[in-house]
């Protein structure tokens, strides 16, 4: 056996790579999703939901706890008690009454798709029904929560169902508290737009999201809309620096949105782009359908600054990638996915960071016991990254005297909070939860909470609207 440093240098990759594996943990993978979710959301008691087709039941709404643990909240089915619902897609908005908001793709009497309000425990009731034509129809991505308290969402468009109005547009709309519905802007079908992400609301207030197609060069753009309706096109991109975007947008602190193409112009495999506060568009990650993988899915922006995603296909295992990547563009493999028959799921889809500071994803379409006849079947995993638990909060910014919802872990009566060093009133208060009113005097600056067990930091700074 050889020894001496050279010996000792070899073993270091292998060393790191056992590291990383043992920081991956499967933690259920029978009786789950076979058409995962592509987006988690935590709710105020710790837990993570989604919308998929569980393993055995129709198309609905499910949770895990961090255990793994799952249960099956809401059946979304033809001829159910709701109203012909049907296929909740793209996962669930948590609300500032706790409450989850999300969309069914087709289903009502258009078969054009609804939004929808979820209590915790699961009970449903429609707050708007899509009727097609430059109404809108068939969204994939729930309304996302602004700073007023209004939902703002797209459809994809491109569907009829039983509209007479015929084939439904793609729009952006709001929906106000009190359920007032308002399409905002209807894309074009010459211009082949497609909504393609879920919407975000920048710290100027607008907000911004993508589309698949369309732009100046028909081949996807970024664009941005003022609660007025006020429509811009901030990016439209143009074949050599990507093309397709199909993920939704995260902000980082410095004010850059990042985001994924299914195409990056030169390879085909896909990339990750920063554009600038000042719209300076940069590919910082081409994606070559080898060690890296291929086609990423959604970001999510980690508590310690740095993007974590997934690539869907083709690692040197066959299957996807979970991935790091720094805003300067370092990109490093946490986790490759199996493809073959007794592997552990191969495509991962929703990915997020709790507040316990470990990542949570699921996977699709898994092929274990695929050539014998047998279910298909996907998984729910965590991966810890090392990072401590922090804070997070919603809605996004606010001003003085509004009331926000932070989650965390072990609040008590005791606890209190902070809004860059200035301390908030608590109206509520439970374990993983607490309520408190944005102090005056407040700046925008990070928010803290002094728990019995330490001092919890948010992941991200809170905005101060005048």
């Amino acid at each position: 056996m050889k020894s001496g440093p050279l010996a000792t240098a070899a073993l270091i990759p292998a060393l790191a790579i056992t590291a990383l594996a043992q920081n991956f943990r499967i933690l259920n993978d029978r009786n789950i999703i076979t058409q995962g979710s592509d987006f988690l959301t935590q709710s105020r008691g710790g837990y993570l939901l989604g919308t998929g087709v569980p393993q055995g039941f129709s198309p609905g709404v499910f949770r895990f706890t961090t255990s793994g643990t799952f249960t099956y909240l809401h059946p979304f089915a033809p001829g159910d008690s709701n109203h012909y619902f049907f296929n909740p897609s793209g996962g669930l908005t948590l609300g500032t009454d706790g409450r989850f908001y999300g969309v069914t793709e087709y289903g009502t009497d258009y078969n054009v798709g609804k939004v929808f309000q979820m209590t915790p425990d699961g009970t449903v009731k429609t707050l708007h029904t899509f009727t097609g034509g430059d109404n809108g129809g068939c969204p994939f991505n729930p309304p996302i929560l602004s700073m007023s308290g209004d939902f703002y969402g797209t459809t994809e468009g491109g569907c009829s169902g039983g509209s007479s109005l015929g084939e439904s547009y793609a729009v952006i709309y709001r929906l106000s508290r009190n359920g007032n519905f308002t399409v905002l802007h209807v894309f074009s079908f010459a211009d082949r737009d497609k909504a393609a992400g879920r919407l975000i609301q920048g710290f100027d207030e607008w907000i911004y999201g993508t589309t698949g197609l369309g732009g100046a060069h028909g081949k996807g753009s970024i664009f941005r809309i003022n609660r007025d309706g006020h429509f811009e096109t901030v990016y439209s991109f143009d074949g050599a620096h990507g093309i397709f975007p199909n993920g939704w947008l995260v902000q980082a602190n410095d004010g850059s949105f990042y985001g994924t193409t299914q195409d990056d112009g030169l390879s085909a495999f896909g990339a990750v782009y920063r554009l600038s506060p000042s719209r300076q568009f940069t590919l910082i990650h081409n994606f070559s359908g080898e060690s890296d993988g291929a086609f990423p899915r959604n970001l999510v922006l980690g508590s310690d600054g740095n993007l974590y995603g997934t690539s869907i296909r083709l690692n040197v295992k066959g299957g996807g990638v979970l991935f790091r990547l720094t805003p300067s563009g370092q990109f490093s493999v946490l986790h490759n996915f199996n493809s073959g028959e007794d592997s552990p799921g191969d495509v991962p889809v929703a990915l997020i960071q709790h507040t316990n500071g470990l990542l949570y994803g699921d996977t699709a379409n898994e092929t274990r016991g695929m050539d014998a006849g047998g279910p298909t079947y996907s998984t729910f995993y965590s991966y810890n990254l090392g990072l401590a638990p922090f804070v997070s909060y919603l809605p996004s910014y606010g001003r003085v005297g509004t009331q926000v919802d932070i989650l965390g872990e072990n609040f008590s009566g005791d606890s209190k909070a902070f809004f860059n060093g200035v301390r908030a009133q608590v109206v509520a208060v439970a374990p993983t939860y607490m309520k408190v009113v944005v102090p005056s005097g407040a700046a925008t600056g990070w928010i803290t909470v002094t728990t019995n067990k330490g001092t919890l930091k948010s992941d991200r700074k809170f905005v101060i609207r005048q």
